[in-house]
């Protein structure tokens, strides 16, 4: 399978992903933008977007990021920096901006923004498996 075409079998198969409402915007070998909106239900306490979706919508940006390669690439490690809080209605995205390959081992870091300012800074590795993506 061509790599650029693996994020959308992806998606297509990930619940958790299509409930957040995250769509891809662009896609290619070693490099994906996802988009979504903050709703109303993923709001905390305090009526900012709860800290775990951005780190959602990071981590599945660089999911698809990494197995754009053509094999299945699995998280070994991640964290987010949050930086500016986030409201019901915005409009977020999350582009893999690093992707280095080491032997088995990927490297990626995620620029998630709100229009052209940048609101959490993700880093992950990921452990790529022999098993390849089948057409």
């Amino acid at each position: 399978m061509k790599g650029n075409r693996i994020p959308y079998k992806m998606l297509s198969q990930d619940a958790f992903s299509t409930w957040l409402g995250i769509e891809i915007l662009e896609c290619e070998i070693g490099r994906v933008k996802v988009g979504m909106t903050i709703r109303k239900e993923m709001l905390n306490s305090m009526d900012k977007a709860h800290g775990g979706i951005t780190y959602s919508l990071a981590d599945t940006a660089f999911g698809f990021t990494a197995n754009t390669h053509g094999n299945y690439a699995v998280s070994i490690e991640t964290s987010i920096n949050h930086i500016e809080a986030l409201e019901e209605g915005d409009y977020i995205t999350a582009e893999a901006t690093v992707d280095l390959q080491k032997t088995k081992v990927g490297f990626n870091v995620v620029e998630v923004k709100r229009g052209d300012q940048l609101v959490a800074l993700f880093k992950g590795v990921v452990y790529r498996t022999s098993k390849k993506w089948e057409e």
